[in-house]
Formats: structure tokens, sequence, C-alpha cells
């Protein structure tokens, strides 16, 4: 019985799909690197934009750095709708983005929109049903943020960063959403 358990989780562990979405060539190590671009580093070519190629439930776990601002806004509605769709149940996938308030999002051409905290209520059905029925989202995540500061708070002490990061641009660089599919 033991054995047949400890063979069921190395099963489950050598089958484990994990993807950097947009990973460019800095693929995060033990993921499956997915770019629309064939870069150095790069498994995988994909459209994001477009229904994504893996099975319904098959991915344990998604990286996605510095990805999603490069869409539009319906773009992002596909995307996030294909992230939950792809997803095991409790799967878990880390987004990070420039926050909306950092000159390194306005720097870049080629980003879409910014993106601030808010994005990610939408991604929760309970709170879309009272708050944004409209919104054509059919993911359903729990979800945590974080954020990391700019280079110019690492000396000030803790207090001071929250108190920098939620009143003055430039603070915030990157914004870290944690999602969790529910089942």
């Amino acid at each position: 019985m033991v054995k047949n358990m400890k063979k069921k989780k190395l099963l489950k562990e050598e089958t484990s799909l994990k993807l950097d979405l947009g990973c460019g060539i800095n693929k995060r190590v033990g993921f499956v690197g997915i770019d629309i671009l064939s870069l150095p580093g790069v498994d995988q070519v994909v459209d994001l934009t477009k229904k994504w190629p893996w099975k319904d439930g098959t991915v344990d776990e998604v990286n996605c750095s510095h990805t999603v601002e490069h869409f539009t806004w319906p773009e992002r509605v596909h995307f996030f709708n294909e992230l939950y769709r792809v997803l095991c149940p409790k799967g878990v996938a880390t987004i990070t983005t420039p926050h909306w308030s950092h000159a390194c999002f306005y720097g870049d051409p080629t980003h879409k929109a910014p993106l601030s905290e808010w994005y990610a209520f939408y991604l929760n059905k309970e709170w879309r049903k009272t708050q944004a029925p409209h919104a054509p989202y059919t993911c359903d995540f729990d979800w945590t943020f974080a954020g990391s500061w700019d280079p110019w708070l690492e000396s000030k002490n803790q207090e001071f960063k929250q108190y920098a990061m939620n009143r003055n641009v430039n603070s915030w660089r990157d914004l870290i959403v944690t999602l969790t599919k529910k089942e």
C-alpha cells in the first residue's frame, strides 16, 4: 500500500506541468518556457491570445512575469479564462506586472494598458456576481497580491516603504498577484 502511494506521488511529480508564460530569454528553472517568439530558452512558441494548446485541468503551476501588460483588455479576459481552464483544481499562477503607478510601465511602447490591484477582484466569480456582472470572465480564482518596491526604498524601514507604496508614484514597481483556481 505504501509502495503504491509512493509510486502515485512520484508519477504525479513526474507529470506535473509547470508553465512559464511569456518567458522570453529568462525561463524559470523547472518550468516549460512559453513565448510568442522563438528565443533561447523557449520550449514552445504559443500565441496566448488564441486558444491554448493544453488540455483542461492539466497545468499545476504557472509563472507569468511581465507579459499580461502586453495584452489589450479583451486579450486579458481571454488570458485569464484560458488560465482558469488549463489549471488543475487548486493550481496556482503567479502573475507579475509593472504597477500602474510606476514609470517602468510607461517606458515600454509595447505595453497596452496598466494594471492595478483591482483587476484581481474581477477574477473571482462571487465578487463579480454583485459588483461586475457585466464582466465577460468565466474564471474563478482566489487571490492575494503583493508588490516589489523601487530601489530607492531599499534602505527605508518597512513602515516607510508601505506608506510610500500606497501614496507615491515610482514606489511600487511590480504588482505580484497569486491566483489559486477554485474548485
